[in-house]
């Protein structure tokens, strides 16, 4: 078969990550007979300095002309980098929510799960790594906080600033439905994150996945406050099996689980419509501090490929390869900097992505 995907490599270590990705898909192609055709594209930081926005009409045109996309990082240091002059809604970030929005990727899948070879890289205690954890953090990606209205003003004489956070049962229902489908994949069950103690919106959240619910009877139910599970989350993360969440909870609580498996740069992550198109990338930031040093993870990605194998292409088989790559390469003991312990030999960012595409 032959698949087109979209590549966007983006900023900081995006080129060196996605790299290794299309190397490990190629030898995928190469042992299945597939054929895997990347399209490149700008977007972020490079698409500013190449065409003065972070996404261009045709970005988003290629990318939707697609059957998937495959990204890397898209920002930089916010301290120092000129991108972050600009206004808002023309800096790199932009381009991100932007081509989620284009193309109605509501619904974003980051599975957290804990390798045994990297229990003494988790940074919980011992008797809670023993226990590992998998579980699907489930992210409502194109409404809520970041999308609503937002200004900043004076108002009486005092600068003054509004975001503006809301959701409609529509948005809600969809993205609910994607959970509980796919906790019927897994072990069955969803919990529900929100603070409806507090948001309007939260108790919206709770009437419609109530009401999803009812239709998956086989499918455990309960709901956490937002703080609670953050907490949670350190204390007893095996408890999860499916998170399901709005936007920026979904933003915060996804980072926090990434680095209890001991390094982001393990995270991967899907964003999906409601057809079988998705956008496909790393849970980790552009990291610019180590661009271009060839030391960053590409698990993550390369496990974002095999996301992209699995939700989008159909092609189950082809995905637990990678998966199984990916496992081997650590259970032989071999190491990128951030899952290295104290004087342990590493390898570069190029040499785990051959590591992993030998094992294929």
């Amino acid at each position: 078969m032959k698949y087109r995907i979209a590549s966007i490599k983006g900023d900081g270590i995006g080129p060196e990550i996605v790299t290794q990705a299309q190397k490990v898909l190629n030898r995928v192609a190469e042992k299945y007979g597939h054929e895997f055709e990347f399209k490149e594209l700008l977007m972020g930081g490079c698409s500013i300095d190449a065409y003065g926005i972070p996404l261009t009409d045709e970005t988003i045109t290629e990318a939707g002309n697609s059957d998937a996309v495959l990204m890397g990082s898209i920002g930089g240091n916010t301290a120092t980098s000129p991108w972050y002059k600009l206004e808002p809604s023309k800096r790199p970030e932009a381009g991100l929510l932007g081509i989620r929005k284009a193309l109605n990727l509501f619904a974003n899948l980051r599975p957290a799960y804990l390798y045994p070879e990297l229990k003494d890289a988790c940074p919980l205690k011992e008797a809670v790594a023993q226990k590992g954890f998998d579980m699907m953090m489930m992210r409502e990606l194109t409404g809520g906080l970041y999308f609503g209205e937002r200004y900043t003003k004076e108002i009486e004489g005092v600068m003054t600033a509004v975001d503006t956070l809301s959701y409609n049962e529509k948005e809600i229902r969809r993205i609910a439905i994607k959970g509980f489908d796919i906790a019927m994949k897994r072990r069955k069950k969803v919990t529900l994150v929100d603070k409806a103690n507090v948001l309007d919106s939260s108790r919206l959240w709770r009437k419609i996945t109530e009401e999803v619910s009812k239709d998956y009877p086989q499918v455990e139910y309960g709901v956490m406050l937002v703080d609670n599970c953050a907490m949670q989350l350190v204390k007893d993360p095996a408890q999860f099996d499916v998170v399901l969440t709005e936007n920026m909870f979904g933003d915060i609580l996804s980072d926090e689980a990434s680095m209890i498996t001991g390094s982001i740069g393990m995270l991967p992550s899907a964003s999906l419509n409601e057809t079988r198109f998705g956008l496909y990338e790393p849970s980790g930031g552009s990291a610019p501090d180590i661009a271009g040093k060839n030391i960053a993870n590409p698990i993550a990605t390369i496990l974002s490929a095999a996301m992209m194998l699995r939700y989008s292409f159909d092609l189950d088989k082809e995905a637990d390869a990678i998966e199984n790559a990916v496992k081997q390469v650590l259970k032989e003991g071999y190491r990128t900097i951030d899952l290295a312990k104290e004087g342990e030999e590493t390898v570069k960012c190029d040499e785990m992505g051959d590591l992993i595409a030998a094992r294929i």
